[in-house]
């Protein structure tokens, strides 16, 4: 092999190097902006859930579920986030899927077989609130995503805020 060869050859493989740390720099720089941007959404499905209970307190359940399905209520409609409530399995209202109001979803299976609503019962009777993550049309694109939601117990009721995850 010629000294050309060989040279020709470092370089290609020194250009590869430069490459592939590139990739890795922009890689790790946007992993944390990934995270920055699910935990400003999930503040903002916190705040979200804040706003339900306030208007639930304020000016109680039927004026809350009104205001939960009326998709120019925009403090209950941000893009991708929607609120919903439910009483047991019954779903009261949902901010993204209006067909689903009075029907009870106990049995509601996701596409990975996850209970949705069987696994939300019980963080509102456990803990009273926390995560959930599960597959879910996209109210946007209609899509089956991955999903999030974080509910609360209010009374006898649950209100979560679901988001694209």
């Amino acid at each position: 092999m010629t000294t050309a060869v060989r040279s020709r050859g470092a370089a290609m493989s020194a250009w590869g190097a430069v490459v592939a740390t590139v990739f890795m720099l922009v890689a790790m720089s946007a992993a944390p902006a990934a995270v920055d941007n699910l935990a400003a959404k999930q503040q903002a499905v916190e705040a979200m859930v804040k706003r339900v209970q306030e208007k639930f307190k304020q000016d109680g359940l039927a004026a809350t579920i009104e205001a939960v399905n009326d998709k120019s209520t925009a403090e209950f409609h941000d893009k991708d986030l929607y609120a919903f409530i439910y009483e047991d399995g019954v779903c009261l209202a949902n901010g993204a899927r209006p067909a689903l109001v009075g029907k009870n979803l106990i049995s509601l299976k996701d596409q990975d077989g996850k209970y949705l609503i069987q696994d939300m019962l019980a963080i509102a009777n456990g803990p009273g609130r926390g995560w959930l993550t599960y597959k879910w049309p996209s109210p946007v694109t209609n899509k089956i995503e991955d999903w999030g939601a974080y509910i609360e117990k209010m009374g006898i009721y649950f209100i979560g805020v679901g988001y694209d995850r």
